[in-house]
């Protein structure tokens, strides 16, 4: 269980990042003017994303904190998951609707979707 939810908070879902209607968010306000607000939420995941740069939450049970900054088109966070430091990632944000799709590794590595409540 503790490594799908690093699998997950790490963008994470072992799934290679298709298109599938998501457009590229490729500026901070873009996406501030998404997140603000709201809860990005998964199962058994639900985060706050502040527009000062603070990340903080929950995830199976145990906190989950951190900071992110919007660098060269990406959402770069660095994120504790409890005590376990999950290390920094720029990650590209994808949005369709009501859901993000937050892609590793500069849009390279894998993605995990989270809906916006």
């Amino acid at each position: 269980m503790k490594r799908a939810v690093m699998s997950v908070l790490t963008c994470l879902w072992a799934l290679p990042a298709g298109a599938d209607g998501f457009q590229t968010i490729k500026d901070r306000n873009t996406f501030l003017s998404l997140v603000q607000g709201h809860d990005l939420t998964r199962t058994g995941i639900s985060l706050k994303v502040s527009p000062s740069g603070k990340i903080s939450g929950r995830a199976l049970g145990r906190d989950v904190t951190g900071a992110w900054r919007w660098s060269n088109g990406y959402f770069c966070r660095e994120l504790f998951w409890g005590a376990r430091d999950l290390g920094p990632n720029c990650q590209m944000v994808k949005a369709n609707g009501k859901s993000l799709r937050f892609i590793s590794d500069q849009g390279k590595g894998i993605h995990a979707d989270f809906h916006l409540d």
